[in-house]
């Protein structure tokens, strides 16, 4: 690179940079009384992005390969805070925030070359961490690292996205985390909401996209067969802890969550429902066997709209007395979004509460 291409960078990068981290802080404090409150808060957080993007126009094209992904993460995060600026309800903002993760999507790549993009992609409590960004500096290329889609298409169901930390080696046996996706999601998209916990404390990540429209609440269930095919098929390529196979899940990714996770021959050795909705007979009918000493994170909101924490406590009361071994968080200014700051204790609890593979 040629200085005016890196002094091109060093203003477009943190521009880009500060703008997704100002789409995250929509996405986690998003709550309908707070609306106008949280548009003011990000209000010309998109304004260094726009003023530099165009610097990457006149790049040569040897640099295609640095610019494609820049130019289209920039472009995808402008898009969300225009959507902002033309919505008037909080629908035509969660539609707004469809663009966020399309932005991570093309801009991972380049966290192998970009030293602050690779700290992008880490828990922000560990940016600091040199050790850490060194390994993932020094770790040679594989082709069963990084972030893959399988049958996980913009559009399409039943398939799968996943992320394999760079620094993976099949000598040691890793926790695999699947994260199911909240009505009307996909997996390709949610795959983000875990990526950089996964990446800063050594985890499979597993991100499913429905069957159906949303996960089988009622009906024929699709997704526990589905899922289970996946389970399977990433344990058989892999090196994954039997004792540490986490399912979390949002809204109804949660519920789904609660539904398929207690069956009595589910892989699964931790739960971690998150703003999902329950009813006592999940708990009444699930076999005693399975849920007796199961780990169970179970965390909600205090300002949930849609399921209310009420919900909640019923959950952490029903699930205790059925023998469940349940941590409960309530989050006192957590509406119906997704709390990532909670990833890493997630992650620290599955780590700690090790449980036998079911069967």
């Amino acid at each position: 690179m040629e200085d005016r291409e890196l002094e091109d960078l060093a203003v477009v990068a943190p521009a880009l940079l500060q703008a997704l981290e100002a789409l995250g802080f929509v996405a986690r404090y998003l709550n309908p009384p707070d609306l106008p409150q949280v548009m003011q808060a990000v209000e010309g957080r998109d304004a260094d992005l726009r003023a530099s993007l165009g610097r990457l126009a006149s790049w040569p094209e040897s640099l295609a390969q640095l610019r494609g992904p820049l130019q289209t993460a920039g472009a995808e995060a402008l898009a969300a805070f225009d959507e902002f600026g033309e919505a008037g309800d909080l629908r035509a903002i969660f539609r707004a925030l469809r663009h966020p993760p399309r932005a991570q999507e093309a801009l991972y790549p380049l966290a192998a070359v970009l030293p602050p993009v690779s700290r992008f992609f880490l828990e922000p409590a560990m940016r600091a961490d040199a050790g850490l960004q060194a390994r993932f500096a020094q770790a040679p290329p594989r082709a069963d690292t990084g972030v893959m889609h399988v049958d996980n298409a913009p559009g399409s169901r039943g398939g799968f996205s996943m992320y394999v930390p760079e620094t993976y080696t099949p000598d040691v046996a890793w926790p695999l985390v699947v994260a199911l996706h909240g009505g009307s999601g996909n997996g390709r998209a949610f795959l983000w909401s875990w990526l950089r916990d996964a990446r800063s404390h050594g985890a499979i990540l597993v991100a499913p996209t429905a069957v159906g429209g949303t996960w089988a609440l009622a009906g024929a269930d699709l997704d526990t067969p589905n899922l289970n095919r996946i389970v399977d098929g990433v344990r058989g390529q892999w090196n994954i802890d039997p004792a540490r196979l986490l399912l979390t899940g949002l809204s109804d990714g949660g519920t789904f969550s609660y539904v398929t996770g207690l069956e009595p021959h589910s892989p699964f050795t931790h739960l971690a429902p998150i703003a999902a909705s329950f009813h006592p007979m999940i708990a009444q009918m699930a076999d005693p066997g399975r849920i007796a000493g199961l780990p169970i994170h179970l965390a909600h909101g205090e300002l949930d709209w849609m399921f209310p924490i009420d919900v909640a406590r019923q959950a952490y009361e029903a699930l205790s007395a059925a023998g469940a071994a349940v941590t409960y968080r309530e989050i006192a200014d957590l509406s119906h979004t997704y709390p990532r700051e909670l990833n890493p204790e997630i992650l620290d609890w599955l780590r700690a509460t090790p449980r036998p593979a079911p069967g």
